[in-house]
Formats: structure tokens, sequence, C-alpha cells
């Protein structure tokens, strides 16, 4: 009896947490469409950000084709300086996706704290549960500094020699013998001339907006923890916002109150109409939770894309340009060999995953020492 007493007060007193927290609450009158649809203009532009980080080799036909549409809508002055600012963004170095990115992840922080952490303090959610996300982060911006900061592996006339034996060339994507024309010097194997930052990098992934910063070489293994670890905290934010409002709703038993429709009959709340009215009621919170789960399955799905490229070893810049391997019967003239791609420089799963935290120059330097 003293167990099942004090079960049945936790219980009381939880669903009378849970309703001083909604009737805290002052729902704001504001049409659920207005609401519905600005949210969806937020997430959209939010995935095209974030897209653009992947795939900048696209947006040039993109800028053209857009450009087209639009030069027969607006003046041609403003789509000359719509392209400008497309530029500056996408094809010189600059620190406007970086202020973006650290104030996106202070918005969405802020709102974890200011709410949803005192929340789920008063429900008794664990205290190393909700301070988890806030151990992600500080191992994030470890990395995405070092990740911004670190030299990716820029080829200069000191090292030049160096970098080109480390990597064997395979005559069909990285010929030997082959010169950058602006840098003036030998193209190692595996290398590509970075025309946002103006050199040539030394196992050159791709160029990303979000860090200002090739990713190569020697900063390959630092983009990689940073986006395990921005992947990992956009996860736990989403799952422990969920568990709040999923604990409210059992606390305080609303799915087991009635509403009155448009006909003035009683209704049980359905799931549509629940959702509706945590939206209505917690607007920043269920915000931030649709945008922080679009972000983690498209940082999820982003994440297993890098981590495909490391066990293979390849780059994206390589896997980009070997899209001819997979179509071996192209047409070619009669005097030449049919060239088809093949990744070369794997050597088995660990071999792969060493290479990018011990990265080949260094080991290849080591190893002549």
């Amino acid at each position: 009896m003293p167990c099942e007493f004090s079960v049945n007060v936790g219980r009381r007193n939880a669903r009378a947490v849970g309703l001083k927290i909604i009737q805290t609450r002052s729902i704001p009158r504001m049409d659920f469409l207005v609401l519905f649809l600005f949210y969806v203009a937020l997430v959209l532009i939010g995935v095209v950000m974030i897209c653009v980080c992947s795939k900048t080799h696209y947006l040039k036909g993109v800028v053209r084709g857009g450009a087209q549409i639009f030069s027969y809508i607006i003046p041609e002055c403003l789509l000359r300086a719509v392209l400008r600012l497309l530029h500056y963004l996408f094809h010189t170095q600059n620190y406007t996706f970086i202020i973006l990115h650290l104030i996106l992840q202070g918005m969405v922080y802020t709102e974890y704290t200011w709410e949803i952490f005192g929340y789920c303090q008063e429900l008794e959610f664990s205290l190393y549960y909700l301070l988890l996300p806030y151990l992600l982060l500080i191992v994030n911006l470890i990395f995405f500094t070092l990740t911004c900061v670190t030299n990716p592996g820029t080829i200069t006339k000191a090292n030049e020699l160096l970098f080109l034996q480390v990597y064997e060339f395979d005559e069909v994507m990285f010929p030997k013998n082959m010169s950058c024309s602006t840098c003036d010097l030998r193209k190692p194997a595996r290398s590509k001339h970075c025309g946002v930052c103006n050199r040539c990098v030394h196992r050159f992934d791709h160029h990303c907006v979000w860090v200002n910063n090739c990713i190569g070489a020697w900063n390959a293994r630092y983009f990689l923890i940073y986006l395990l670890t921005l992947t990992a905290s956009a996860a736990t934010l989403a799952i422990v916002s969920t568990g709040f409002l999923v604990q409210l709703v059992v606390v305080s038993d609303l799915y087991l109150e009635t509403y009155v429709d448009d006909l003035g009959h009683f209704q049980v709340i359905d799931t549509v109409f629940l959702i509706q009215y945590l939206f209505l009621t917690f607007p920043r919170i269920v915000f931030m939770l649709g945008f922080v789960v679009v972000l983690s399955f498209l940082l999820g799905g982003y994440l297993c894309f890098v981590l495909y490229l490391v066990a293979t070893n390849q780059t994206t810049n390589e896997w980009y340009k070997g899209d001819w391997a997979w179509h071996p019967h192209v047409a070619w003239p009669p005097s030449a060999e049919p060239r088809i791609y093949r990744n070369i420089h794997s050597h088995g799963l660990w071999s792969n995953l060493r290479e990018i935290f011990l990265p080949a120059a260094a080991h290849y330097e080591r190893k002549k020492k």
C-alpha cells in the first residue's frame, strides 16, 4: 500500500506540473495556416542552404537557369545585383556562412536552454540526459574551429616534390606531368586547384562554405568529427524536445480531453488536433523541433555519404568526376582506347580510415626519415 500510494502521488504531481506548464502558456491568436506557411518557408531555406555545402558544383547551372527565367521578370540591374551577391557568397572567401552557422546554433540552443531545459527539469528528466546536447556542442565547436583554421594541405614550391610521391597517378583522372597554370606547380595525384581559395590542395575533397575553407588531407579528420558531432547534437535536441512534448501530453492527460467542433458536437482530441494545439501553445519549441528533425535527416544522409567516401578512400571531387566509371559503353574514337576510372587508392577499410586520421603525406615523410 505505501508503495502504491507513493506512485499515485507521483503521478498526480506530474499531472499537476504538466497542467501548470500548459496553463501558464498563452496561446497566440494567430491563424494556423500563416504559422504553418512561415514554418515551411524557414525549413525550405534551411534545406537549400545545407544542401549547397555538399553540391556547390551545381550552383553555376542553377544560377544560369534561374537568371534566364528571372531576366524576363525582374529588372536587369536587380538581376546583376543578385548575381554579384551569389558570386560573393559562394565563389569568394567570406565569413557569411560561419556567422550564419553560429547564429542558427545559438538560436537553437537559446530556445533549448530558455524553455525546454527548465520544463524538463520540472518533469524530472535525467540531468545527464539534458546536459548531453551541451557536451556535444562544446566538442562540435572545437572541431568546427579546427576545420576552419587548419591548412587543408596547400601545395607550394617547398612541398611540391613530397606531394608528388604520395599517391600513384592513375593516368585517367590524374595524369602524370600535369601542371596548374594558376599556381605554376606540377599537380600531384588527387590534388585540385580551388577557385575560391585560389590554391592547389592535396587530396582535395571540396570547398565548404560553412567553414570558409577547403577540405583536404590535413583537415579531413576534423571535418569528419565536426559533421559527426553536429549530426549527433541535432538528433539529441530532436529526441529531448520530442520526449518533452510526449511526456507533457501523457502526464496532463491531454489525449483524453474533448473539444467542441464547428457543429457544436463534443469530439475526442485526435492526433491532428493535438499537434495543432501543441503547435499553437509552444510555437517556438515546435519550430525548433521541426528544424532539428529536418536537419538531423539531412546531416545524417550527408554523414553516411562522407563515411562511404572514407571507407572507400575517395574524395567528393573524385566521386563526382568518376561518374563515367558507371558508363563503360561510352562511344570512344576508333583510335582511342576506352578509359574507365578505377579507384586504385583503396587498400581496405582500416587502411583507409588510418589515411584520414594520419594523412598520407605525414606518414610518407616519417617513412623517409
